[in-house]
């Protein structure tokens, strides 16, 4: 009996883990507030959490993005006011890129806005769930990371 490619387990994986990233961000894009995409809630989360400032190309490689595409993102951020992009005190090719308070108080209302669909999610799965899964997620990112 013949077997597609759909009965391998790595091709299984990799639907899996698409459907599950467009499933992911659609449930978030949808509770967003109004006029924030998922790409500038992500660069908020991003920067809210790390706290220091960060250089475009850092953010870009973060996210997987072009330079195009970050710097895109970063000037509406910097539109609304939710973030500062300054030159670099070493280099002035360089900028750095902060979030303001502004950006901070749009970022705690973001997460308010997504919280009922988080929790959903915890309710249905444990943290076990979410921490059994973890190791090999983790190992095929860096594999793939590594490999590029």
């Amino acid at each position: 009996m013949a077997r597609g490619p759909q009965s391998r387990a790595d091709v299984q994986v990799f639907a899996e883990i698409t459907a599950i990233g467009q499933l992911a961000r659609n449930r978030i894009e949808r509770a967003l507030p109004r006029g924030m995409s998922y790409a500038q809630f992500m660069t908020l989360v991003h920067l809210a959490r790390d706290g220091a400032a960060t250089g475009p190309a850092v953010l870009a490689r973060a996210f997987q993005l072009t330079k195009g595409a970050m710097t895109n993102t970063l000037h509406r951020l910097e539109a609304q006011g939710y973030i500062a992009v300054e030159g670099h005190e070493g280099d002035g090719r360089r900028k750095r890129v902060a979030i303001t308070d502004k950006g901070l108080a749009a970022h705690r209302e973001a997460l308010a806005a997504t919280r009922p669909a988080t929790e959903a999610l915890r309710k249905r799965f444990s943290n076990d769930d979410f921490a059994a899964a973890l190791p090999f997620l983790g190992d095929l990112r860096s594999w793939l990371d590594a490999n590029r």
